[in-house]
């Protein structure tokens, strides 16, 4: 089954070897004279004649400055309109509880996803020959105050929002996802709901007498229209979800799914309920996804690691599901560098966000189709 016509090939990479054969190579043949132009011709001793002297686009994948996907950096974030995706950091751990580092998390995510080209075999998506990206940089983030901090991440996330560009904030600690989704629900007529990755509820009110990173979606959820029915959490389990979170959850109707939950009915399953509660009634969907829903030997480089969580194939094929959908943006965290062993934190943070765009790019949901944002 499967094998009939081409018996070297499973079915899955049937169709990857003939789906490469359809996609275009124009925009790398663009990225390539534009690096012989802005970075001079090679060398006479060099063969091929589409190595530049100074490394511009793609290659070599050690070298450049690291932005996201080594997308272009926009110096002006008033011109992101002009791009179907923005990349941009929220370098603040000052949620943190435990131990920090997270404000290091957009560094290494844009550090290690160098490694990755554009291209996604099983997918069969190439992101540079569908999508344009864009990385601004990181927000300014004040930190010893979390208020003013939450006030300037709204403000970018809603200005990314607003202009077309669909945002992709590189965290930074999860109290970073009240601000973020304040700044998207302030541009909807009607409801966002909230597509949950975690261990931990983050529903409580306070934590040490503050907003913190084990907060974000009590705060969310007060949001007039970012109502409480339409969070789902997933993956949530182990010793440390505080009572008064659980307590909240329970009080505000949320929906909750632990990782045996989604194991035994299956993730198929469990992405078509996760889907169905976030999209009953709203009109975009916002996804957060923080690092530690994965079990603790894949993510050492985060604040709270817990043993029981999903295998990363798991959460791959669940975000592949959710991204069938459109989303209003996507937010990764709690990816904290100097605790992790040889970028593998920050490498997963990096592969749900590719998998994601991938995914909307193959569902048609990106470019968007409102606007055209071709420079």
């Amino acid at each position: 089954m499967g094998f009939h016509h081409h018996p070297q090939h499973g079915p899955e990479a049937k169709y990857a070897v003939e789906r490469e054969a359809e996609l275009p190579t124009t925009q790398w043949e663009e990225e390539v004279a534009r690096g012989l132009e802005l970075g001079l011709p090679g060398a006479d001793s060099i063969v091929d004649k589409r190595i530049p002297t100074f490394s511009r686009g793609e290659l070599p994948h050690f070298a450049g400055i690291n932005t996201f996907l080594k997308a272009p950096y926009l110096e002006d974030v008033r011109r992101c309109g002009e791009y179907d995706v923005a990349v941009l950091g929220a370098p603040f751990d000052g949620g943190t509880t435990y131990r920090s580092g997270t404000r290091f998390g957009p560094q290494g995510i844009r550090k290690i996803s160098a490694l990755y080209g554009p291209y996604s075999f099983e997918l069969g998506v190439d992101l540079r020959e569908s999508i344009t990206i864009a990385d601004l940089g990181d927000i300014f983030t004040i930190p010893a105050n979390i208020e003013k901090t939450f006030d300037q991440i709204s403000k970018a996330v809603a200005h990314v929002y607003a202009s077309g560009a669909f945002p992709v904030v590189l965290g930074g600690d999860h109290s970073i996802g009240y601000p973020t989704v304040r700044g998207v629900a302030q541009h909807l007529q009607g409801n966002l709901g909230i597509i949950h990755f975690d261990r931990h509820v983050d529903t409580q009110e306070t934590d040490l007498d503050e907003r913190m990173h084990t907060t974000p979606w009590f705060h969310a959820t007060d949001i007039p229209n970012v109502p409480p029915k339409n969070l789902v959490q997933i993956g949530i389990g182990g010793w440390q979800a505080p009572r008064p979170g659980v307590k909240v959850g329970r009080e505000r109707g949320t929906t909750i799914m632990t990782v045996t939950d989604c194991v035994e009915m299956g993730i198929e399953a469990a992405a078509e309920r996760a889907l169905e509660v976030a999209w009953d009634g709203a009109e975009a969907v916002w996804l957060s996804f923080d690092v530690d829903c994965l079990d603790a030997a894949f993510v050492p480089g985060t604040g709270w690691p817990e043993p029981g969580g999903f295998l990363p194939r798991e959460v791959l094929k669940f975000i592949q599901l959710i991204a069938e959908r459109p989303l209003a943006g996507i937010e990764v965290v709690e990816c904290s560098p100097p605790y992790d062993n040889a970028e593998i934190t920050a490498l997963i943070a990096t592969r749900v966000i590719c998998d994601t765009l991938g995914c909307l790019v193959r569902a048609g949901h990106l470019p968007s189709s409102t606007l055209e944002k071709k420079s």
